[in-house]
């Protein structure tokens, strides 16, 4: 059994890597231990431009890169740690350590470095859905609860800069959010049927912001020559696309680390999968989550009219 935790003020570091969804169906970890301590600090070594959109949700004080050159000890046999490395982790009341680890050496040297208690959890998903087997390290901590979900509630000065995004982009109300893409073409409707989907939602009234990541070269291209009028949220950092998303009315996309994002945000969410199952992998969050599954996996049998049947607007 872990040793009791300070009951005032600990000090918890989380370790996760991967990307988007990734940390976003990570977030109940670190809501539960916000929750039971109020005013403990949570810190945590991941990739900045993803992590740092908890800073922004209240759910942790600070991120520190994995890149960087030294975070490389941690993964090789017999390290050789600086002052301020142990001092580091020495700091630290409890660790979470979410890298891949399969024999162990991160959480060797964790200890070795003189972690107090460090309570390991596989990034690689064995069982159930992803954000009830994230949360398994928890029951060393008697905080277990597999009905839990991501919410990530951005400080009122970001909402703020989300609304204002949409004032300086003349859009009226709030608008409905479409993600043509993802970090796998396999993931990925056709582009054209989601300018059909778009279209559609233009007619009866509503205001449709595209968002375009790094991955989505093609559906950019696509769109700049079929739509070039479209409002694009594109070239924003995680933590700027957090706060735009905020002031939206509804959420459409792939599987996707945007689409867990939105519904993390408590989004209205239509969902759409592909090759992947959504028994493990669907996103959660408070809003109305619905999630298509695309014939036999295959998404370029998902038509039109099913998804538009979906969104429940006509």
């Amino acid at each position: 059994m872990p040793e009791p935790i300070c009951t005032c003020a600990p000090r918890f570091l989380v370790l996760r890597g991967g990307a988007i969804g990734d940390f976003m169906l990570t977030l109940p970890v670190l809501q539960t231990l916000r929750e039971q301590w109020p005013a403990g600090h949570i810190e945590i070594w991941g990739y900045p431009h993803i992590a740092e959109v908890a800073v922004a949700g209240g759910l942790a004080q600070a991120v520190t890169s994995l890149e960087r050159a030294e975070m490389a000890r941690f993964f090789v046999p017999l390290p050789q740690f600086s002052a301020e490395q142990v001092a580091a982790v020495r700091s630290f009341d409890l660790v979470f350590n979410y890298l891949h680890d399969p024999v162990g050496q991160v959480r060797s040297n964790l200890l070795l470095a003189g972690a107090k208690q460090v309570l390991s959890g596989s990034p690689l998903i064995k069982r159930g859905h992803a954000v009830a087997f994230l949360l398994e390290p928890l029951q060393a901590l008697a905080l277990y609860d597999a009905g839990r979900v991501p919410e990530l509630n951005l400080s009122a000065a970001w909402r703020a800069k989300g609304s204002e995004c949409l004032r300086k982009m003349g859009l009226q109300g709030r608008p409905v959010a479409v993600h043509p893409g993802s970090g796998s073409p396999a993931k990925n409707w056709p582009v054209q049927r989601f300018a059909e989907i778009i279209r559609r939602l233009r007619r009866h009234g509503e205001s449709v912001v595209l968002v375009l990541g790094e991955a989505d070269r093609v559906q950019a291209d696509y769109f700049a020559e079929a739509m070039p009028e479209l409002p694009k949220w594109q070239g924003l950092t995680l933590t700027e696309l957090a706060a735009a998303l905020s002031a939206s009315r509804l959420f459409l996309g792939n599987d996707s680390g945007i689409t867990h994002m939105a519904a993390a945000l408590g989004l209205p969410v239509v969902a759409l999968f592909g090759p992947s199952n959504p028994d493990t992998w669907a996103p959660r969050g408070k809003g109305d989550i619905r999630v298509i599954q695309a014939p036999e996996g295959e998404l370029e049998r998902l038509e039109v009219s099913t998804v538009w049947k979906t969104i429940c607007l006509e």
